[in-house]
């Protein structure tokens, strides 16, 4: 949980700093967020949030 919250606190930053710099318009950010909505609903989202935590996992073994 506490990842999926910080992940989607990550991604909105990203997006916040992609739109301030109008390389993103407010048009294609909603697009962006209907689309991972509705690909949230879908038979693959259990791979793509399994993708997503072996990610997490990989950057969080890191030492710098």
């Amino acid at each position: 949980m506490i990842l999926s919250i910080s992940g989607v606190v990550l991604l909105g930053v990203i997006v916040f700093l992609f739109f301030r710099k109008d390389s993103l318009k407010a048009s294609h950010a909603i697009v962006c967020a209907l689309f991972g909505f509705y690909l949230a609903g879908t038979a693959i989202a259990p791979s793509i949030q399994a993708g997503g935590a072996s990610l997490a996992n990989l950057l969080g073994g890191i030492k710098i």
